[in-house]
């Protein structure tokens, strides 16, 4: 099974997207790394915010994984902004860390995200998808899980779908 790591992106690091984002885990042996764990600045384009954890989660994560799993809370029908400002940084890989830039060519991407929605509204894939062709990686997929009463809905059959397509 190839490598890979759970990037949690929401505001509430013990939350519904937390309670998804370990049983992937748990079902994966990925790790979680939570974004509310780390000092990332919004994107700059003086790049002023290069001492901050951004470089280094980057750096460690295209030398070290296969595959990304971004896990996200549903916020205004978009990805949190936790999530977004990290996206924005890979813009950093594009300009000064074009090296670590490179090394997103190739590998693979998935999403799991929460919302209080029956269904996910069209469209909130898009960012996800359009970056991972941008920057040459491979769109495994996704899975969403309605919230409930602060639980995330499991539908076993869409779980196992998204695994398979995570395990290869």
């Amino acid at each position: 099974m190839k490598s890979g790591i759970i990037i949690l992106g929401s505001s509430n690091s013990n939350g519904t997207t937390r309670k998804i984002a370990s049983f992937i885990g748990a079902r994966t042996d990925f790790p979680i790394i939570d974004l509310n764990t780390k000092i990332i600045g919004k994107f700059d384009y003086e790049f002023n915010n290069r001492d901050d954890d951004f470089l280094p989660l980057i750096r460690h994560i295209v030398e070290s994984y296969q595959i990304i799993v971004f896990a996200t809370l549903v916020y205004w029908y978009s990805m949190s902004g936790t999530m977004k400002i990290f996206f924005d940084r890979l813009s950093d890989c594009l300009k000064t860390e074009k090296e670590t830039g490179r090394k997103l060519r190739g590998m693979e991407m998935a999403i799991v995200c929460c919302g209080c929605d029956q269904e996910l509204k069209e469209g909130f894939y898009m960012p996800f998808i359009e970056t991972a062709k941008y920057l040459g990686m491979t769109y495994l997929g996704s899975m969403y899980c309605m919230e409930e009463n602060g639980l995330p809905v499991i539908n076993e059959a869409e779980v196992e779908a998204f695994l398979k397509g995570v395990r290869g």
